[in-house]
């Protein structure tokens, strides 16, 4: 690799994550820390980057990643209807696994009502929606505050989750496809996030349709570790979402889709899904939520694990 791709690579990395260490960039350029070192610095000199003790950040702060309060506010009726579907997936006295997100702190808004559940997080939101339940107890991770979105991440979370073993994960991120499954645009983010699915059973993505067929810079769950998606109805129009979903069914992840809308059979033709009860009463005596699922995926909306 020349030194200007290099210096590219290098700037492009820093400008997806805030920061980014000299032994990652060295392990991704396939280059020696000297050499990374040298690139930095004269990175810095035309004003592109700035360099930290082991590492580079972006010039004048750590992070240009569209924070959690603009993301709060994208999507907020697909994420709600997400969230209820999915926390029908939870039965009383589970263990789980939640990451960071808008989609997966409207869950934990859902899992508060459930007794007896242990949350195991990184993120503060989710822990704080979750403070005042009854009965459910939550176990934070170490780590470093990424204040972007309220998470931990960095090697204090994940050396925490070591040994650990839950039922299911519920995650989210920036994007997903059915080549490369789960994707978030955050180095330090996607790190932690493999770490709670090395802790899990079973991995339950959550994601919009707006994240359907988009594909970010960093792997975080592959396809082929997926059990199931929970995302929303895909407008009629909207091709995209409708042929990844297709896809990501046709390589065995089983669909969950809110709302009533027509979903995707095995022929990539849209029908009415029909829906799976997983039980007769959700969190706190009320009914629990439809499950609906696409073509094939229907009838198989059980648990499984993993091996």
């Amino acid at each position: 690799m020349f030194a200007a791709e290099r210096r590219q690579l290098i700037l492009e990395m820093v400008r997806a994550n805030g920061a980014v260490s000299l032994r990652e960039l060295a392990r991704v350029v396939q280059t020696s820390e000297v050499t990374v070192r040298r690139d930095v610095r004269a990175l810095e000199a035309e004003g592109l980057l700035d360099r930290r003790h082991g590492g580079a950040v972006l010039p004048g702060g750590f992070t240009r990643e569209t924070g959690f309060p603009p993301k709060s506010h994208l999507a907020t009726a697909e994420k709600t209807a997400i969230a209820d579907l999915a926390a029908g997936l939870v039965e009383e006295g589970e263990a789980v696994v939640v990451g960071a997100g808008t989609t997966t702190q409207e869950l934990a808004r859902r899992l508060a009502r459930i007794p007896g559940l242990t949350v195991v997080t990184n993120s503060l939101l989710v822990a704080q929606a979750l403070a005042h339940a009854n009965r459910v107890e939550v176990v934070m991770t170490g780590g470093t505050l990424r204040g972007s979105n309220y998470a931990l991440v960095g090697s204090g979370a994940e050396q925490s989750l070591q040994g650990l073993r839950v039922s299911r994960a519920f995650l989210s991120g920036s994007g997903l496809t059915a080549e490369r499954g789960l994707s978030t645009s955050n180095m330090l983010s996607a790190s932690v996030d493999r770490a709670l699915v090395q802790a899990a059973a079973e991995v339950v993505v959550l994601a919009d349709h707006t994240k359907l067929g988009t594909d970010t810079m960093f792997q975080t769950v592959p396809t082929d570790l997926i059990t199931r998606l929970v995302t929303d109805e895909p407008p009629l129009q909207d091709d995209r979402a409708a042929s990844e979903l297709q896809a990501l069914a046709d390589q065995g992840v089983q669909i969950a889709v809110a709302g009533t809308g027509p979903a995707v059979d095995s022929a990539g033709r849209r029908e009415v899904p029909l829906p799976v009860q997983r039980r007769t009463h959700g969190p706190g005596g009320g009914p629990a939520p439809q499950l609906r699922a696409a073509g094939a995926q229907v009838a198989d909306l059980a648990p499984r694990r993993r091996g």
